[in-house]
């Protein structure tokens, strides 16, 4: 349903995807006359997939496809022609639900594209709410920004720019640091690079600012509770083979009540 919308707001074509590695386990002795039975069950998944999608928003022009090849390897080459991909989470239970499964892990990690992880049903409070973006050390010139101004605009939502920040350990609010400075003057310093990063945020979009104390995950986690799309970026290092999201953005996928998306900025 997001992807649908997302698609149809772009003006783009929807793209719905199943990766399945069946012919390993199955054997390729079974692709002669008789399907396999996972290879059965994904083409009905993308089947009522795209028809979803149809039904759903009748104009948009839905394709699909079964791959059969690891769905991380997959997805991220996909995501080098898309403008976003879309991806689901895969948590049971109480304590399950809130934690993210490894291929979206993953593809959050490594896409070339935004990756937006819908968390939840969709049902809650902030189905509507507000798209929050973490303004972090790339300023005006954070990627993640400028995605978050166009969710905004695209479905006619408030924009909140959150910056967080923190005094140093043990110092009180009016206790002067070593260099003659007021603890406070770290929320102003938040306050003077949020508007910095906010400079060219067109007109039109109904604009809220909000600096908070405590680490940025805490804070991101705090706002994603109206929210209707959480924002963060991740860097990209070119060569590094590991995880490329950062603690911020790790803990909101596994923790945030809304979607979240992972926008790639530039090293």
């Amino acid at each position: 349903d997001r992807a649908a919308d997302e698609a149809a707001l772009r003006a783009v074509p929807l793209r719905v995807v199943y990766a399945s590695l069946w012919e390993r386990y199955e054997g390729t002795a079974l692709a002669g006359e008789h399907k396999p039975a996972e290879e059965v069950r994904a083409d009905d998944i993308v089947a009522v997939a795209a028809r979803r999608a149809r039904e759903r928003r009748p104009e948009l022009k839905v394709s699909a496809e079964v791959v059969a090849e690891e769905p991380e390897y997959v997805l991220v080459r996909e995501g080098r022609n898309a403008c976003a991909l879309v991806l689901g989470t895969r948590g049971r239970g109480s304590v399950l639900e809130m934690l993210l499964g490894s291929v979206s892990l993953t593809v959050a990690a490594h896409a070339h594209c935004p990756v937006i992880v819908v968390r939840g049903d969709g049902s809650g409070a902030g189905r509507h709410g507000p798209v929050v973006v973490g303004v972090g050390a790339q300023g005006k010139d954070s990627a993640a920004v400028r995605f978050a101004v166009r969710e905004a605009r695209l479905h006619g939502a408030p924009l909140v720019a959150v910056r967080a920040w923190r005094r140093p350990a043990e110092q009180g609010v009016d206790h002067l640091l070593p260099t003659g400075e007021p603890a406070h003057r770290y929320e102003e310093r938040a306050a003077e690079a949020l508007e910095a990063a906010l400079a060219d945020v067109p007109a039109d979009v109904e604009l809220r600012r909000r600096t908070a104390e405590g680490p940025a995950r805490d804070v991101l986690l705090d706002a994603s509770r109206d929210a209707g799309l959480l924002v963060v970026g991740a860097r990209r290092t070119h060569g590094h083979l590991g995880l490329q999201l950062g603690r911020v953005a790790h803990g909101v996928l596994h923790r945030a009540d809304c979607p979240v998306a992972v926008v790639p900025e530039p090293e």
